[in-house]
């Protein structure tokens, strides 16, 4: 079936509604922009350009010299991005001309700390993948449910490798005492046990991404869903629990039962970009406790009046989780002062430019006169 030109008529293709197409286009307003070009979604992408998808069948592309320099780096094409693309009758390659609106998008702070990078984007659900074979991280999942409900998608936590726990139970009461409410669900690939538990998340065309460190199964339960092995899976180290690094780049594959996934790179560290939301999300109790603090801008470190020291002193809120919320209340402050003050620095640049040109338009008119 041809392409058809999205600016002209809507698209019916089989292979883009299995991609997601339908339910994308159904979950936005604005309208798609009038320009010759096809729909197609970004299946990977790197330095030097892109995979898609469209009705086709894949294509190669690169982003437009008039989008890349129109565009911030965090509005580049990543997986899971919806985009409008041109291709080349001659060279088989596809010029990416418009990136369309998303929905939802995991983003954290990019390693080097400059600027946002989206992980992953048009997600449904984002699962956070910790693993039973050892004792879960808390306050690092804490940390991922808070990058997660700010991304727009649902997320979900599982505790992988649940074959080899023996106190299941134990472990599920701990992760929900920090999961606010999130589902949270014990799975083992090796005896099935729980798996079927994730059926309602694997709807066609809905599209879900794996997030956590090395090591904990991503990439063993995206095989498990899919129709053939399509990532490669690495052994555990045995003296520490660490995985090897078996997935290298992020990249969205079809599963069996029609839903879409997108398997990540384990993650060293998740630095945080603009979470205010999601951080209300996961520490609520907290905020609510902050809210009956006799100063407003109580830090809860020994003010008269703290309610939620109050709390923490009569064992009803747990002091490494207040710790973990006070962490991330900081990083968080601090990295918006840093984002305030860089976008300071660019108005400051920019209005410098501004007043040089009219300076200089000013001047030759008084050299013309």
């Amino acid at each position: 079936m041809p392409d058809v030109l999205i600016g002209h008529a809507p698209v019916t293709s089989p292979l883009l509604t299995s991609y997601g197409w339908d339910a994308y286009r159904e979950s936005v307003s604005d309208p798609f922009p009038d320009a010759e070009g096809v729909p197609a979604r970004v299946l990977a992408e790197d330095r030097k350009g892109a995979d898609l998808i469209s009705a086709s069948g894949e294509l190669r592309a690169t982003m437009s010299s008039r989008l890349r320099r129109s565009l911030d780096p965090a509005d580049h094409p990543s997986v899971g991005d919806w985009v409008v693309a041109r291709p080349s009758p001659t060279t088989g390659f596809a010029t990416i001309e418009h990136v369309l609106r998303r929905r939802s998008a995991f983003v954290r702070l990019s390693p080097d700390g400059r600027t946002p990078q989206v992980l992953a984007a048009n997600v449904d659900t984002v699962f956070i993948v910790d693993t039973l074979d050892r004792e879960p991280n808390l306050r690092r999942i804490e940390r991922y449910l808070v990058v997660a409900w700010e991304s727009g998608a649902s997320p979900v936590i599982i505790l992988s490798k649940a074959d080899r726990c023996e106190d299941i139970s134990d472990v599920l009461q701990e992760v929900a005492a920090v999961a606010a409410g999130t589902p949270t669900h014990a799975t083992s690939v090796v005896t099935g046990d729980g798996l079927a538990n994730l059926d309602r998340y694997l709807q066609p065309g809905h599209t879900a991404a794996f997030i956590g460190p090395s090591g904990v199964g991503k990439s063993t339960l995206v095989n498990h869903f899919c129709v053939n092995a399509v990532q490669e899976v690495g052994e555990t180290r045995g003296f520490d629990g660490k995985g090897r690094h078996t997935t290298s780049s992020r990249h969205l594959v079809l599963a069996s039962s029609g839903a879409l996934f997108i398997d990540t790179p384990g993650l060293r560290e998740l630095q945080l970009w603009d979470v205010d939301g999601g951080i209300s999300r996961v520490f609520g109790d907290i905020e609510e406790l902050a809210a009956q603090c006799r100063f407003s801008d109580c830090s809860h470190d020994g003010e008269p009046g703290c309610a939620v020291l109050a709390a923490a002193e009569r064992g009803e809120l747990d002091l490494e989780r207040l710790d973990s919320y006070v962490k991330l209340e900081g990083e968080a402050a601090a990295e918006e002062a840093r984002r305030d003050k860089v976008i300071g620095t660019q108005a400051k640049r920019e209005t410098k430019v501004l007043t040089r040109a009219s300076s200089a338009e000013i001047a030759r008119r008084e050299r013309t006169h």
